[in-house]
């Protein structure tokens, strides 16, 4: 069973995250910022990274960099799921080292098929 780590300082957003990858057979590890993702990633290791970008603490685009510099994060699939759309953020967010980007409020179908073509 495939680890998903959903890191988003919004409780309904992490429990309606949560629910939408559980119902389709993954195991959801949820943290509420960027640091406590970071640690949870290192605690244990995950197959694909949702992270939001808007967060106390360590944002999404901190984590995603603190991640892609661990030698275990380095292929992993990490998603942005936030309410920043702006083109500028996406292509920070691509230098950073995001794979891919899915703007709130998310869709679970859409949701769904993104995993499932990042994880195979």
């Amino acid at each position: 069973m495939k680890t998903i780590l959903s890191v988003d300082d919004s409780p309904s957003i992490r429990q309606m995250v949560t629910y939408t990858l559980e119902q389709a057979g993954y195991t959801v590890i949820s943290a509420a910022d960027g640091d406590e993702g970071l640690a949870k990633a290192q605690a244990q290791q995950c197959q694909l990274v949702l992270t939001d970008q808007n967060m106390p603490g360590m944002d999404g685009l901190s984590l995603i960099r603190a991640l892609r510099a661990l030698q275990s994060y380095q292929q992993v699939p990490i998603l942005m799921l936030t309410t920043e759309s702006g083109d500028e953020m996406k292509a920070a967010g691509r230098a950073a080292g995001a794979t891919g980007w899915l703007v709130k409020p998310f869709d679970p179908v859409r949701l769904l098929d993104v995993v499932r073509r990042v994880l195979p």
